[in-house]
């Protein structure tokens, strides 16, 4: 009597076995039976509660900054073009693309992520080179972007995620060398200053910070040694008054920040965003004045509807609106937390990591510009902000965390395997490594 090769069960029978007449005639049908029924399980079987938990609060943020692009921009683009919606339709047209491109990247498998990741960066470091030829245009100081007729990008956008994922690749094959500094920090190094350095040649301090917060997550999520990262961040605080200083323009915005814009000179200058972003934010209690009544919208506030949309939602929305949209990224950051405590794989923690820092740091030093805390750094509010570049690489870098969390530890069995999996995670019906 012939049977499968199932595992057994308690009573000691074969479960799902099949019994034939012959000798081993039922063996090879009821194993491809098996897997067609395992085949099909995995289509239909639910994904992670974290998952869907990432899903829906960016698409929520997404909708959210829609909404409160338009409300912010409606008074100027009027001004400028007799069109009410010109900004908050290019924004949702940003959304309509982005939002399908996050659901086709989070069907990608992690290991081809780990098998392209070098290559992905080495094409978003060329495309950052194109900012340095004719196609590169200054946008208020920062030679950061590219232009083709009407299409403008930002090319630093793409080097964020390449360098997450050029990171990550590294970080899983050294993962048994992370005591030797060398093996990890000289790659490592090697591509964040490739990166940092044409992001800092054309002028733009801002990226490069969220750029240097991205690196540091990575790094301390993927299992560098608490050591060496002090020594980098010691080398890096030594650097950056220099490359602080090498820009007369932002010697003198960080000369009026600290002296907290007493100088009554600099009111109608430097000072002139700062003042009425903070002067938004208080003028909106704990209720606000209600969605589309803004005042500091009507020309009072430059960059409204982007770097200081978050002003605009405290004077609209009051304390209540902004705390909904902080609470709104730290749930954000705690599925992404998840995401890297269930699973083993380095390159998927390291990933993570460097995208959590990415998104919620950038979240933070925008919130902290506008609370005064910071200088102006021209950093965006991630998937609220207007800027089609900023928005779409966000959704495809959390489409990237979602195919990781699609694999999660426990989806399919108490241990992320098919019930169908041995002991090692080999299966026993065609002998191979899942």
């Amino acid at each position: 009597m012939a049977t499968t090769d199932l595992p057994q069960g308690r009573n000691g029978h074969d479960r799902g076995a099949r019994t034939t007449s012959g000798t081993g005639t039922g063996a090879a049908p009821t194993r491809t039976t098996n897997r067609a029924v395992v085949a099909v399980k995995n289509v239909f079987v639910a994904e992670s509660s974290t998952f869907y938990t990432i899903l829906g609060v960016t698409l929520f943020l997404v909708v959210f900054g829609v909404v409160m692009v338009l409300s912010s921009s409606s008074v100027e683009q009027y001004a400028a073009t007799h069109d009410f919606f010109g900004a908050a339709s290019r924004q949702g047209l940003y959304a309509v693309l982005g939002v399908p491109l996050m659901l086709i990247v989070s069907r990608v498998p992690a290991r081809l992520w780990r098998k392209w990741a070098m290559r992905l960066l080495g094409a978003a470091l060329a495309l950052q080179l194109l900012v340095y030829t004719p196609l590169g245009i200054d946008v208020q100081g920062n030679r950061n972007w590219i232009g083709i007729g009407s299409f403008t990008a930002q090319p630093s956008e793409v080097v964020k995620l390449g360098l997450v994922l050029g990171i990550g690749a590294i970080m899983y094959v050294k993962r048994d060398k992370l005591d030797d500094w060398k093996e990890v920090f000289i790659p490592v190094g090697i591509a964040s200053l490739l990166s940092l350095g044409l992001v800092i040649l054309g002028g733009d301090q801002g990226t490069a910070m969220i750029m240097l917060i991205l690196v540091l997550g990575a790094l301390y999520v993927g299992g560098a040694r608490a050591k060496h990262l002090l020594v980098g961040v010691v080398a890096m605080a030594v650097l950056l008054p220099f490359v602080t200083m090498a820009s007369a323009s932002r010697q003198v915005r960080i000369s009026a920040w600290l002296s907290g814009c007493t100088d009554s000179n600099q009111y109608a200058d430097l000072c002139w965003q700062p003042v009425h972003g903070m002067w938004a934010l208080a003028s909106g209690g704990v209720f606000g004045v209600g969605l589309g009544n803004s005042k500091a919208k009507w020309s009072w506030l430059p960059e409204a509807d982007n770097d200081y949309i978050f002003a605009i939602i405290g004077e609209e929305l009051g304390l209540i609106g902004a705390v909904v949209v902080l609470a709104l990224f730290v749930v954000l950051a705690v599925s992404m937390i998840k995401v890297i405590r269930q699973s083993k794989d380095p390159f998927v923690k390291t990933v993570t990591g460097g995208i959590l820092a990415w998104i919620i740091g950038q979240a933070l030093v925008n919130i902290a510009v506008v609370l005064g805390l910071l200088p102006v750094l021209g950093v965006p509010l991630p998937l609220i902000s207007a800027g089609g570049s900023a928005l779409i690489m966000t959704l495809v870098a959390i489409g990237v965390v979602l195919s990781f969390a699609r694999d999660l530890p426990g989806k399919n069995g108490p241990t992320g395997r098919d019930p169908l999996d041995g002991p090692t995670g080999r299966s026993t019906l065609n002998g191979t490594l899942r």
